[in-house]
């Protein structure tokens, strides 16, 4: 893009500075919101740009909004900044770099849900963000876009900071809740909804850092603008976090509908010694496989492209991996993950994940059968739509569609050692 609507810091200088970023528009957005918009308005303004979540499940912004229940107050907006996905890390980026404007569009969103009162959930490790998300905050309020009577108009809004304590779950927005009220960090049962029985049971908007630091931009330029970035059903720009065998891993901004293959080899510099990708994980460890055919590289990065090819854009995390990857170790690793994450509520992911890490050991052992990767498969079976959350389909994702697309990964070990079974066996002796 020739332009950077997210990522300006990479546009503007000293845009973290409260200064910088009112000389180049800082806040015009929340002054025409709060003088010239009702929150209705805004939230239509939302709706009809398309603006779709940017943390994983792509749900219609302005939508979720309106499941609001009407007359029904305190109402609070809680930001999901509990960036945990394995190959994610484009949350702190904005927040590090250009916060005015993620926290301009907390005020637009609280604006927009009648909330006087928002706090800004930050995975456990983000301690020094925090400090640093405070600090702007204090400047916000000073400034007078934070307060009581926010320039003159009948709205007041608190914006607080909370860490976590680095537990991957509490990305689940009714784990954040959860964890944010003091509880233990587990999904809720629902119904009921957030938007109903949120925070303290009150109705609560809860979304993502960068679905939040795009508000500011579609207020002060309007919905149709908006538009005409991206692709009719998946508008706007977003932020690709790449990493994994790629020449220039990083943050990528584009347009919703870019193609894998610009993201890869043109931003990315292709795969270091001129490799041939194997597979692309398009939305973290949590995705399911795709394998880098050439249609798949030239599929363009929207959430209707990527889910009809069987897997999910979910917070656009692009990982490669390269023609040397033995995706029976891939699915080893992404297990170990999220057997360690499992909250343990639900007994399915709980159970689940630690047979599959068992199996996918006993796999990379050497000294497994045929029987029992068939076994995989099935433990894999029996976590699926049994769970509270989606940790449980994230775990099984890698698992299912490594043996789908890659049984002859798995194959290799049934009849010989595998390279790395050594380490693997020092690793759990």
């Amino acid at each position: 893009m020739s332009e950077h609507i997210l990522l300006r810091h990479r546009d503007v200088a000293d845009i973290d500075k409260l200064e910088v970023y009112l000389a180049h528009g800082g806040f015009e957005a929340l002054r025409k919101a709060l003088t010239a918009q009702t929150p209705a308005q805004v939230l239509e303004e939302v709706k009809a740009s398309g603006l779709r979540g940017r943390g994983g499940a792509g749900f219609p912004t302005g939508v979720k909004w309106s499941f609001l229940p009407k007359d029904v107050f305190p109402r609070y907006l809680v930001v999901n900044a509990d960036e945990s996905e394995p190959g994610t890390f484009k949350d702190r980026e904005l927040m590090e770099r250009n916060p005015f404007q993620f926290l301009e569009g907390i005020a637009l969103a609280a604006y927009a849900a009648q909330a006087e009162r928002a706090y800004i959930y930050c995975r456990g490790e983000f301690w020094d963000l925090a400090r640093d998300l405070d600090r702007h905050i204090a400047q916000m309020g000073d400034a007078g876009w934070l307060g009581a009577r926010l320039q003159g108009s009948t709205f007041s809004l608190e914006i607080y900071t909370h860490l976590g304590a680095g537990a991957y779950i509490c990305g689940e927005e009714t784990a954040l809740l959860e964890s944010l009220e003091g509880k233990i960090g587990q999904p809720r049962i629902r119904p009921p909804f957030p938007a109903t029985y949120g925070l303290f049971g009150k109705p609560t908007v809860i979304n993502n850092v960068e679905t939040l630091t795009n508000l500011p931009p579609i207020i002060a330029r309007g919905a149709a603008w908006y538009r005409t970035i991206g692709t009719p059903k998946s508008s706007g720009p977003k932020v690709f976090s790449l990493s994994g065998h790629v020449n220039r891993p990083g943050n990528y901004e584009l347009p919703l509908g870019t193609t894998f293959r610009t993201l890869i080899y043109d931003l990315g510099g292709g795969l270091p010694g001129g490799r041939k990708p194997k597979a692309i994980m398009p939305a973290g460890a949590s995705s399911t496989l795709l394998r880098a055919t050439e249609a798949v590289l030239d599929m363009p990065m929207d959430y209707e492209s990527v889910a009809a090819a069987g897997s999910m854009l979910g917070s656009a995390s692009v990982i490669v991996l390269d023609e040397t990857v033995d995706m029976s170790w891939l699915a080893l690793k992404t297990s170990r993950f999220f057997k360690h994450e499992s909250c343990g509520k639900c007994t399915p992911c709980r159970e689940g994940t630690y047979w599959m890490l068992r199996l996918l050991e006993h796999i990379q052992s050497g000294e497994a059968t045929a029987e029992d990767v068939h076994l995989l498969g099935q433990v894999a079976g029996q976590i699926q739509n049994k769970c509270l959350c989606p940790l449980g389909e994230f775990a099984i994702g890698p698992v299912q569609s490594s043996l789908a697309l890659f049984a002859e990964d798995f194959q290799l070990h049934i009849s010989q050692p595998s390279p790395r079974a050594a380490a693997v066996v020092s690793e759990h002796a």
